[in-house]
């Protein structure tokens, strides 16, 4: 079992940055791929980004490319994603996935997601 806990969103500004923490727990954590997906109302959730198990390959979304930004902290077992540039687009929730293998696919864990909403 693989637990997350995302933290960060919030309100900004259309052009301004957050930056989304998320916190893996479990015996096995350190072994997964993890990314993030997100979510408006009456769509499904869809793929942003993903970074390997030891943070050596990445991929982002069309949708996000230059402008968002994935790592992780491995000692911490913390993933974050660096959001600049934001538009009234990417308002969304925010969910922090692990998978066991790397790529965009449907994920194996889930956090309960954190809202991002970016006005105009």
């Amino acid at each position: 079992q693989v637990q997350l806990v995302e933290s960060g969103g919030g309100l900004v500004q259309a052009g301004g940055s957050l930056r989304l923490s998320c916190a893996a727990s479990g015996r096995t954590a350190r072994s997964y791929a993890m990314g993030w997906f997100r979510q408006v109302p009456g769509k499904e959730r869809g793929f942003i980004a993903t970074i390997s198990w030891n943070g050596g390959s990445t991929d982002y979304a069309d949708s996000v490319k230059g402008r968002f930004t994935i790592s992780r902290d491995t000692a911490k077992n913390t993933m974050y994603l660096q959001m600049n540039s934001l538009k009234p687009e990417d308002t969304a929730v925010y969910y922090c996935t692990a998978r066991r293998t790397f790529g965009s696919g449907y994920p194996d864990y889930w956090g309960q997601g954190t809202q991002v909403t970016v006005s105009s």
